[in-house]
């Protein structure tokens, strides 16, 4: 069974992802900006463009160009000058930067049910744990579980196959469980909000009292 992400989706940021953001320690917050904007950018890629090969060149491009940070610094280019400011000097190398751009390739084209996994170890829990050691979150906040379901949940939401869409959700679920069971620490709780956002859209739009939970989870990290 195959699908294609729709592309009228957008898998760019919004308010909510600002909000969780919002609750980072402020020594890591340019770091954590940084990240979350080379994922809006290589999503933004998968969004405008139709030919899987036009799409292929510009993925290289950006692998291309993260990969040089560490020996030839950042071009002109303002998410590539953010990385290199605020993320690359907390230790988090080039090529951990680069290696997020193979989650997206296999969602250029047809999407089988092996993308989808693929997609969301290499996007989300990549991308969270790279976010979690700029945050100094804890060893035992579940920042793979929770980066993987907040990829799948995503993805679930821009797939143009009903049943693979489906099939992303229940995983989503399952992920996004595994990462509300543990009290996270201060340090991690960005990405523990992001994990219950995620969830909470599982479920459809996210009514503006939501909030609420989000400030009771900042206080409590459950």
């Amino acid at each position: 069974m195959i699908a294609s992400v729709s592309p009228r989706a957008s898998m760019v940021t919004d308010p909510w992802l600002d909000l969780a953001l919002s609750y980072a320690p402020n020594r890591s917050r340019a770091a954590l900006d940084a990240l979350f904007t080379l994922d809006a950018a290589l999503g933004n890629v998968l969004r405008t463009t139709r030919e899987p090969l036009v799409g292929q060149m510009r993925l290289a491009w950006w692998r291309e160009a993260l990969q040089g940070l560490d020996a030839s610094g950042a071009p002109a280019e303002p998410v590539l000058q953010s990385l290199a400011s605020a993320v690359l000097p907390l230790g988090i190398e080039a090529s951990a930067l680069s290696g997020t751009v193979d989650a997206w390739e296999p969602l250029l084209g047809d999407i089988g049910n092996g993308s989808i996994d693929e997609h969301a170890r290499l996007r989300g829990r990549a991308l969270f744990i790279m976010a979690g050691g700029a945050l100094g979150a804890a060893a035992d906040d579940p920042v793979g579980d929770a980066g993987e379901g907040w990829a799948l949940a995503d993805l679930a939401a821009n797939l143009s196959d009903p049943s693979l869409a489906s099939r992303a959700r229940e995983e989503a679920a399952a992920k996004l469980t595994a990462a509300r069971r543990s009290r996270w620490s201060r340090n991690g709780r960005a990405l523990g909000a992001l994990a219950l956002i995620a969830d909470r859209q599982l479920s459809g739009p996210i009514p503006p009292t939501f909030v609420l939970r989000l400030a009771r989870f900042r206080l409590s990290g459950r």
